[in-house]
């Protein structure tokens, strides 16, 4: 798995903060961008996330490309409505010898990795021949696996993606998206440390947990304090 942050709204908590100042002050936008100290972001930052008035966040915004994941991965991924998508197309970009991704599970055993791997070469094999058929890729993707390697590219507001992070970085989400979220959370936490300084589960930012019977055990909380 490769995940870059390759583009973010400049001096992202600066215009957070100067959006939210904004709505109680006569001053401009461009004024208040220049002349707020840094001290009145971070104050007006933890403020925001103290009130739960978060709705400033959404006007700065991040952009990951992603490689290296499956569609596994990204059919979870494009469930987070809020958000932009641009996927490899498997209409258009020929799959012969495609990659594919490998479940820990499946690694750790050689039994199941022997039957995995030869799945694998039984499907890519079953592709190259349909192709060869004059079957058109588009048709020839069907006999595709969940496992087949993709690449996206993903923009999420700042928002969006404490969300995200709630719910991915979560001990319950499945192993490959929660190692993506994991990911970009470095990858922003080091350009806006301020604006996602609480992000990830609950457990770690509220130290409750919401999934009920389902919980790991991290905390025994079901309710914020």
């Amino acid at each position: 798995m490769k995940v870059t942050l390759i583009k973010y709204t400049p001096e992202p908590e600066r215009a957070v903060a100067m959006s939210a100042r904004l709505c109680y002050s006569a001053a401009g936008a461009e004024e208040l961008a220049k002349t707020m100290s840094e001290a009145q972001v971070d104050k007006l930052i933890e403020k925001l996330f103290t009130m739960g008035h978060l709705s400033t966040f959404e006007h700065v915004s991040f952009t990951f490309a992603i490689e290296g994941v499956s569609r596994v991965l990204t059919h979870q991924l494009v469930r987070h409505r809020i958000a932009s998508y641009s996927q490899q197309s498997q209409r258009y970009v020929a799959e012969h010898g495609f990659e594919y991704i490998m479940p820990p599970s499946v690694a750790n055993k050689p039994e199941a990795k022997v039957k995995y791997e030869a799945l694998m070469r039984q499907i890519q094999q079953t592709y190259d021949e349909l192709v060869a058929l004059d079957v058109h890729q588009e048709d020839a993707r069907y006999v595709l696996g969940n496992a087949t390697e993709t690449k996206i590219v993903v923009t999420m507001n700042a928002r969006s993606l404490l969300h995200f992070f709630e719910k991915r970085c979560c001990l319950r989400a499945q192993w490959e998206i929660r190692n993506l979220a994991n990911a970009m959370l470095a990858a922003v936490q080091a350009v806006a440390p301020r604006l996602f300084a609480k992000a990830g589960p609950t457990c770690v930012t509220g130290g409750y947990c919401t999934e009920g019977d389902l919980s790991c055990g991290r905390v025994n909380r079901d309710k914020p304090l």
